[in-house]
């Protein structure tokens, strides 16, 4: 299949690298020239811009961009995709963004005549890399059944969550929850270990009883305690706490559409907030335990 691929960042590019392998022929758009010229060795056709892409040869447009003010500016407008696509397209964002901005451009495609999924992913760069995303994707019945097999050369799990944007609100409630649970063994463990346990000792004892979670059992924030995490190294690589702040303001913001509460998700916001002020924001985020322990 031809299929066209707009944003080659962290996630992008593996993603796009995945498709190739699988033989599918791919034109590419970055604003990022090395980005592009990397699938380009691997065998993708540089296009100069997503325009072209959507006026190409493409039966399926897939996109992976940074926020909503970028997916409506590449989706819509007089040269946006909807606008210069076929009718027939199938288009997939599988960028992270807000629920109502995915239905806004999902609707906007379906009066066009494109099929359109909102696919944001989970599983991080390694996932990305090795293929084994989770996608949760919104959209109809027979776009997602359609989809699938794409979406397979990516992930591992492909997860229909319903009808334009519950990929979204699956993505977000995912998250939020996620830096709640990080936040919760971080006090934790900086608890323990101020009053004098070993930490490694502490997790064991987590890890085989209630208070075991992912953020302590496969991702503990505190070094020493499980090798090739971000703890064990400086707290390097991993998943970014300002890109924990993007999706917990997401979530907050989601929320107060619906008159949800969201109380601790709007405290984990603020603590991220907090320490990306100070200017941690490209540490991993389960750096956040550094602010309870006493010996950083």
């Amino acid at each position: 299949m031809h299929i066209g691929f707009i944003g080659l960042g962290n996630m992008g590019a593996p993603m796009a690298h995945n498709l190739l392998k699988a033989g599918h022929q791919l034109s590419v758009f970055d604003l990022n020239a090395a980005a592009v010229e990397s699938l380009v060795g691997a065998g993708a056709l540089p296009v100069d811009s997503p325009t072209a892409i959507a006026q190409g040869n493409a039966e399926l447009i897939i996109t992976m961009l940074p926020a909503a003010v970028h997916v409506k500016s590449v989706y819509l407008g007089e040269k946006g995709l909807i606008a210069s696509s076929r009718e027939g397209v199938m288009l997939i964002d599988c960028s992270t963004i807000d629920p109502h901005s995915a239905r806004e451009v999902a609707k906007a495609a379906a009066e066009h005549g494109n099929p359109m999924l909102d696919a944001p992913v989970s599983g991080g760069t390694g996932g990305a890399a090795a293929g084994t995303l989770t996608f949760m994707v919104g959209g109809s019945d027979a776009d997602f059944d359609r989809a699938q097999p794409i979406l397979a050369v990516m992930g591992k799990n492909i997860v229909h969550c319903g009808a334009a944007g519950n990929g979204q609100v699956a993505k977000v409630a995912n998250n939020m929850l996620l830096g709640i649970s990080m936040i919760g063994v971080a006090e934790a463990m900086a608890l323990g270990v101020a009053l004098g346990m070993d930490a490694k000792t502490l997790a064991g004892v987590i890890n085989t009883s209630s208070g075991r979670c992912w953020s302590s059992d496969t991702y503990n924030p505190f070094p020493g305690v499980l090798e090739n995490v971000p703890a064990a190294r400086g707290y390097s690589g991993g998943f970014g706490s300002d890109l924990m702040l993007k999706d917990l303001g997401l979530a907050t913001e989601a929320a107060k559409q619906v008159r949800q509460p969201v109380i601790l998700g709007a405290l984990a916001q603020q603590l991220y907030q907090s320490f990306s002020a100070q200017g941690h924001g490209g540490l991993d985020f389960s750096a956040i335990i550094n602010q309870y322990r006493k010996d950083t």
